[in-house]
């Protein structure tokens, strides 16, 4: 099977002393090729140092929500700039986050709009962190109109994922779809039509059932796999078909993963 992580952050520090190792075991289970989104400006040279230096890497460059203390206005002119000098499959991390009180709503979604027209500038799909906030964000996605892009982490209602898939979206499924008590969430990506489905790990985030607590990684999505096979009534290898060809087709993958 050949299967795509399209959401993991192998820039971090929890991957700065075994990373050729991480990756080496994501391959062993057919993750031939993961996304990697930026969360702050900060980040963006050694992500672009690790794709460059190890194969099958795809980076995203953007600003996440929940580090909005980091971020300067500034940094929205020098990612537009980034983005003309430096491949990407995607803008992203960005999105909103209203579960943190402390930070400016406001301001999240003057950073969020202004990074889709960014996205749309440069014909890319971006990837969205959402949290408390989906009614916003499919309000910003409406006033933007980005061309496509992903709900990282999706845990929407129904009604939510068909608003997105009108406007282009796909959902990122990872770790909580293996955990038996998320009954209602289990459902919904049962409902899901499959050309609506990507796999993630979030990685080092979002522990998959049998390892909380534990620093996550791209191998351990093939329980992502089994458990969305489980829920939906299909085989891991049907799972590990459409997934990835959505992947390849959001984000304009080659059709042969990378070595």
């Amino acid at each position: 099977m050949q299967l795509i992580d399209t959401h993991c952050h192998l820039d971090v520090a929890e991957f700065s002393e075994d990373l050729s190792a991480v990756i080496q075991r994501a391959r062993t289970v057919g993750v031939g090729e993961m996304v990697v989104p930026a969360i702050d400006q900060a980040h963006w040279q050694h992500l672009r140092e690790i794709v460059d230096t190890h194969s099958g890497l795809h980076p995203a460059y953007g600003l996440h929500p929940m580090f909005m203390p980091a971020h300067r206005k500034e940094q929205l002119d020098q990612l537009d700039q980034w983005l003309h000098e430096n491949q990407a499959v995607a803008v992203g991390e960005c999105g909103l986050d209203f579960y943190i009180p402390e930070h400016d709503q406001s301001a999240q979604i003057e950073y969020f709009e202004a990074q889709l027209n960014i996205a749309k500038n440069h014909q890319l799909p971006v990837i969205i962190h959402c949290r408390k906030a989906m009614d916003q964000v499919i309000h910003s996605l409406r006033k933007v109109r980005p061309a496509s892009g992903v709900l990282h982490s999706f845990n929407g209602s129904l009604q939510q994922a068909e608003q997105c898939m009108d406007l282009g979206f796909l959902f990122g499924i990872g770790g909580p779809i293996t955990y038996e008590r998320a009954k209602k969430f289990r459902k919904l990506v049962a409902q899901l039509p499959e050309d609506s489905l990507l796999l993630e790990t979030d990685a080092p985030d979002q522990p998959v059932h049998g390892y909380q607590g534990q620093r996550n990684e791209p191998a351990r999505i093939i329980h992502v796999l089994g458990a969305i096979a489980e829920v939906r009534g299909e085989t891991p290898e049907a799972v590990a078909s459409y997934t990835t060809e959505n992947a390849r087709r959001l984000f304009r993958l080659s059709e042969q993963p990378s070595s």
